[in-house]
C-alpha cells in the first residue's frame, strides 16, 4: 500500500471533527427550536472517533468494505459524506430534525450510505459478524468472487463491551471461523454515567485472542511513545494509573499532570518533565494511539489479511474540545463562546461553517483535496437490489390431520427436492432446535454449512441416526447455539444479502415461540434496517401441553401487533400455511414488503375442506369466514390458529339455536389492525375506503355480539369490537399456563367449547 498523506490526513481530521460539532451545534445553538427541547447530538463522542474513521474512510477502506459506524459518531459520517459530496447543507441543517440527517445512521431514513443501522448498543457491532458469515455462505457457491469479498468493520465504544449479545456473537462466531471482520474499540474510558472499570478492560484482549482474534491495542502515539521510551519509570507509571485518573488529568490539563507526575515520582520524572511547558504537556499526554493517524494507517495496514482483529483504541472524549476528559461530556455541548473560540482557533470566519475546506489553504488544501478525491469508499447510495424472482407454487401436503409445524418441514423439503432455482437460495438457521422444530428433513436434503466442513461422526462409524449431520461449504443450513440474538441478527444479515452483496437470499429461521421474547431487540433491530427474513416460531401456546408455562407462549402475538417491518401470520391448517409460505417468499422480494413471523403449532387438527380458492385473498389480508354468517347476523365465533378445532365444535353446537351463526377465521390480527389502522387516518385526509377487518364485520348486524378465542393473550383479539363497535368477550391465555393434557388445560383457561357456549351466552342474555 502507498504510504499515506499524513499532513493531509490531519488537516482533514481536524476539518472533520470541526464539521461534526457544527452539524450538532447549529441544531442546539442555531437553528430555530419549535418546541425548546435539546436536541443533543453528542458532540465528546464524535471528536474521540475523529481520527479513527479519517484513517478508514481516508486510506484503509476499500469499495466493498462495510462499517457498522457508531451510533455517536454519526454527525462524524454525515461529515465524511458531505466532504465527498453525497451529503447536502439542508439536510445537515436539519440534523435530529424532521426528515433531517438522523440522531444514529439508519440504512432506510438517511440519503447517504449506511452499510448497517446502529443505535441499538452492542448490535450493530454484532451484525457485522454475522454479515461475514453470509458473504462466506455466497462465496461457498461461487456467488461471489474472491476479488469482491470486503472486510466488515464496526466501530464501537468501549462501553458497548459491556452488552452480553457481543460475547453472544463472538462465541458463534468463533464456531464458525469468520475471518474479514475488524473491531475497532473508541476506548475512551468513559460512558453515559461512569468511567470504565479497569479491573474488566484488562480482561478483554484475553477473551479475543481465546476465540481466535488477534488483539492490536494501540495505547500511544507515535510521540508520547517516544517520549516514554526514555522515561521508562514514567510509561509505567502511567499505564497504572486508573481510568478515572487519567481521564480528570486530561481535562485538567498540562498543570495537573506535571503536579501528580512529579508527586508520585519524584526525581525519577525530572527528565520527562524538564523543559516542557504545561500546554505541551498537555498535548503530549492527549497523544493517545487513537488519535495519532500514522500510529492507526500503520495498524490498519499490518492487518490486511482475513484474520478477525480487535483494535484497542485509546482516546480521549471530547478530544481537541473544551470539555475533553470530562466525565460529564457524553450529552455535554460546546456554548456558543467556547464554539466561537474553537471555530476561531480553526481559522475558520463567522459564516462560512458549512463551506467544506474553509480555514484550510495552500498545500493543506491541495493535499485534503486529494485524500478526498482518491477515497474509494461508496459515495452515493446504491438502490436496493430486488430481483422479481419466479416464486413455484406451493402445495399443501397431503392427510386428512395435520400440524401446521410438521407440515411446514413438509413444504420446505418438497421445496428442497423439487431442484426449483428458488431453493438454491434458501439459507434455513436455527439455535440448536433444528430437529424440534422441523428443519430436520431439508437439513439432510440440502446440508449443514461450515467452510472448513466438520465430518459426522456417528455415519462414519455407521451408528444409525434420523439426522445427516456432515457440514461442508455448499450446505445451506447455518446451525447456531442457544442465543435468540444471534438468530436475529444472523436473519438480519442474511435478509439484507441483496444489499449487501447482490445476491437477495430466502432466509429462514425457527425458534420456539415463547422465546422470541429472548431476542426480541435484535429482531427490532432487523426489521428496522428492513432485512427480509421468514421467522417460524413453532410450538406456541398452552397447546404445547406437557412442556408446562416454562415453554408455553402468550404474548408473541401481541408483539408482532406492534412490531413494524413483520408480518403475522397464524395458520390453523396446512393449505393456509402454504399459502402464507409463498407470500412471505415474495414479500422478502418485494420492494414495498416485509419480513413474516408464522406461529405454528404441534397440535394435529382435522384440514378444512375446499369447494375453492375464493378463501385465499382474504386469508391473505388477515382473515376469512370459515362458516359464512347469515344476512345481519347477531353473533359470530372469531378464531385463531390450533384453536381452530374448539371453535369449530361450538358452532356445530350453536347454529342450530342461533340462526346465521359464522365462525371468523383471524389469519394476521396485526395485518387486520395495521389496515383498520390506515383506514382511520384515512378519514382525517378525506379518504372514503373501509378496511378489510371492516368488511368482514359489516356482515353481521351492528348489535352483533363477539366471542374471540386465541391460544394467546385475549387482546390479541379483544380489540376487534372497537372497529364497529361490536360487544366482544375475548377469551385466551393470561396467566402463565401449567402442565397437563389438552382437556385439562383448555379447561382451565377458558378455551374450550364449553367456555365459547358460555361466553356466548353471557353476551346474548347477561
Amino acid at each position: 500500500m502507498a504510504q499515506p498523506d499524513l499532513p493531509a490526513l490531519r488537516a482533514l481530521e481536524e476539518r472533520l471533527r470541526f464539521l461534526a460539532s457544527w452539524i450538532i451545534h447549529h441544531a442546539n445553538h442555531v437553528r430555530d427550536s419549535a418546541d425548546g427541547l435539546k436536541v443533543g447530538g453528542h458532540q465528546a463522542s464524535s471528536a474521540s472517533m475523529s481520527a479513527i474513521m479519517t484513517a478508514l474512510y481516508f486510506d484503509a477502506l476499500g469499495p466493498d468494505d462495510r462499517v457498522a459506524v457508531k451510533p455517536h459518531a454519526g454527525p462524524v459520517l454525515h461529515a465524511i459524506h458531505y466532504l465527498l459530496g453525497s451529503q447536502d447543507r439542508e439536510t445537515l441543517e436539519q440534523f435530529r430534525g424532521f426528515k433531517g440527517a438522523q440522531s444514529y445512521p439508519s440504512r432506510t431514513k438517511d440519503k447517504i450510505p449506511v452499510d448497517f443501522s446502529t443505535g441499538s448498543v452492542g448490535l450493530g457491532v454484532a451484525i457485522t459478524l454475522f454479515a461475514s458469515l453470509v458473504q462466506d455462505w455466497l462465496s461457498a457457491r461461487g456467488a461471489l468472487t474472491d476479488d469482491r469479498r470486503g472486510r466488515f468493520v464496526a466501530l464501537m465504544g468501549d462501553a458497548e463491551l459491556d452488552e452480553g449479545n457481543i460475547y453472544e456473537a463472538l462465541i458463534e462466531g468463533h464456531k464458525h471461523d469468520v475471518r474479514n471482520l475488524w473491531w475497532i474499540v473508541d476506548y475512551n474510558r468513559q460512558s453515559l454515567d461512569a468511567t470504565s472499570a479497569d479491573r474488566m478492560f484488562e480482561r478483554f484482549d484475553d477473551i479475543f485472542r481465546t476465540c481466535g482474534w488477534r488483539v492490536v491495542e494501540l495505547r500511544h502515539g507515535k510521540l508520547l511513545a517516544a517520549a516514554l521510551a526514555k522515561a521508562p519509570e514514567v510509561k509505567d507509571w502511567l499505564e497504572a494509573l486508573p481510568n478515572a485518573d487519567h481521564s480528570a488529568l486530561l481535562y485538567q490539563g498540562g498543570a495537573a499532570w506535571r503536579a501528580r507526575i512529579a508527586a508520585d515520582l519524584g526525581t525519577k520524572a525530572d527528565s520527562f518533565l524538564k523543559g516542557v511547558e504545561d500546554d505541551q504537556l498537555s498535548a503530549l499526554m492527549s497523544d493517545l494511539g487513537g488519535h495519532c493517524l500514522e500510529s492507526l494507517t500503520q495498524a490498519f495496514a499490518a492487518a490486511q489479511d482475513d484474520v478477525p482483529t480487535v483494535f484497542i483504541a485509546w482516546t480521549v472524549k471530547g478530544y481537541g474540545l473544551p470539555f475533553a476528559g470530562h466525565k460529564d461530556n457524553h450529552a455535554g455541548l460546546m456554548n456558543p463562546t467556547q464554539f466561537a473560540a474553537y471555530r476561531d482557533s480553526l481559522g475558520i470566519a463567522e459564516g462560512e461553517e458549512w463551506t467544506p475546506l474553509a480555514g484550510l489553504g495552500g498545500n493543506a488544501r491541495a493535499g485534503v483535496e486529494a485524500l478526498i478525491e482518491a477515497t474509494r469508499v461508496r459515495r452515493e447510495k446504491e438502490p436496493r437490489n430486488f430481483t422479481g424472482w419466479a416464486i413455484p407454487a406451493l402445495p399443501a401436503p397431503s392427510g386428512e390431520e395435520q400440524s401446521t409445524q410438521a407440515a411446514f418441514g413438509r413444504i420446505l423439503l418438497d421445496l428442497a427436492k423439487s431442484g426449483h432455482p428458488l431453493a438454491d437460495r434458501i439459507l434455513t438457521t436455527s439455535p440448536d432446535v433444528t430437529v424440534s422444530t422441523n428443519l430436520g428433513a431439508f437439513v439432510n436434503n440440502r446440508g449443514l454449512f461450515h467452510r472448513r466442513g466438520i465430518k459426522d461422526v456417528f455415519a462414519e462409524a455407521k451408528i444409525p441416526s434420523a439426522q445427516k449431520w456432515a457440514a461442508r461449504d455448499a450446505g445451506q443450513h447455518v446451525e447456531l447455539g442457544i442465543a435468540e440474538s444471534n438468530l436475529f441478527l444472523m436473519l438480519a444479515a442474511a435478509g439484507l444479502s441483496g444489499d449487501l452483496f447482490g445476491h437477495r437470499l430466502i432466509p429462514i429461521g425457527t425458534l420456539y415461540d415463547p422465546f422470541i421474547a429472548r431476542g426480541l431487540d435484535s429482531l427490532n433491530y432487523g426489521c428496522y434496517q428492513d432485512a427480509r427474513f421468514l421467522l417460524v416460531a413453532t410450538p406456541s401456546g398452552l397447546t404445547l401441553g406437557p412442556e408446562g408455562g416454562a415453554h408455553q407462549s402468550i404474548n408473541p402475538p401481541l408483539i408482532a401487533l406492534g412490531q413494524p417491518g413483520l408480518r403475522h401470520y397464524e395458520p390453523a391448517f396446512a393449505d393456509e400455511l402454504a399459502l402464507f409460505m409463498g407470500e412471505a417468499i415474495r414479500l422478502i422480494d418485494d420492494p414495498h414488503g416485509e419480513s413474516t413471523y408464522l406461529r405454528l403449532s404441534t397440535r394435529s387438527v382435522a384440514q378444512e375442506p375446499r369447494a375453492s380458492d375464493a378463501w385465499q385473498a382474504d386469508a391473505l389480508a388477515g382473515g376469512y369466514w370459515l362458516r359464512e354468517p347469515g344476512a345481519n347476523a347477531e353473533a359470530a365465533i372469531v378464531a385463531m390458529g390450533a384453536v381452530m378445532p374448539e371453535a369449530l365444535a361450538a358452532f356445530d353446537a350453536l347454529a342450530d339455536d342461533l340462526p346465521g351463526l359464522g365462525l371468523l377465521s383471524i389469519t394476521s390480527p396485526n395485518l387486520l389492525h395495521r389496515g383498520w389502522s390506515e383506514a382511520s387516518a384515512g378519514l382525517w385526509k378525506g379518504e372514503q375506503r373501509a378496511s378489510h377487518v371492516a368488511t368482514l364485520l359489516s356482515r353481521l348486524s351492528p348489535t352483533a355480539r363477539l366471542v374471540t378465542l386465541c391460544d394467546a393473550a385475549p387482546a390479541s383479539l379483544s380489540w376487534l369490537g372497537a372497529v364497529l363497535g361490536h360487544r366482544v368477550a375475548p377469551l385466551g391465555v393470561d396467566r402463565f399456563g401449567q402442565t397437563g393434557n389438552l382437556p385439562d388445560l383448555y379447561g382451565e383457561y377458558r378455551l374450550d367449547g364449553e367456555a365459547i357456549t358460555e361466553a356466548m351466552a353471557g353476551l346474548l342474555i347477561g
